[in-house]
């Protein structure tokens, strides 16, 4: 049986919440009141929190549909931590700003215990792929 628990599913939504208020109240006030224009990459990040923070609003109501939202999350922040914040940390170079990121993306630790591994084994990886033609 490959059916996910009602109390994964709420563990999900709260995940989803948490996302969705979280970057409310982080992102979304500074995308609404821009106050001067925003340098490149700065630009970059808050849009894609953004979207990321609307998206999440989907998985609300969609929990295992919007997984692969929160595989992406945890991907690029695990990279992140591992290629950028690690080496910092360890040689003793973590300034400030370094650190406010890296506590940000330390959230993503509760990520892999409340995915449905199993689920995402049987409908992403054993599961046949779409057709190709």
């Amino acid at each position: 049986m490959n059916e996910v628990s009602l109390f994964r599913l709420y563990l999900l939504r709260a995940l989803y919440l948490l996302i969705v208020v979280g970057l409310g109240i982080v992102v979304w006030p500074g995308v609404i009141h821009q106050e001067k224009p925003w340098e490149l990459m700065e630009g970059v990040v808050a849009c894609m929190l953004a979207a990321f923070s609307a998206l999440s609003v989907l998985g609300l109501r969609y929990p295992l549909q919007m997984l692969p939202l929160l595989l992406w999350e945890l991907v690029w922040k695990s990279i992140w931590l591992i290629i950028v914040a690690l080496p910092l940390w360890v040689s003793g170079q973590m300034d400030e700003s370094t650190w406010a990121t890296a506590s940000s993306c330390l959230l993503v630790v509760i990520f892999p215990f409340v995915i449905p591994w199993r689920y995402v084994f049987t409908h992403y990886v054993k599961k046949r792929g779409d057709r190709w033609r």
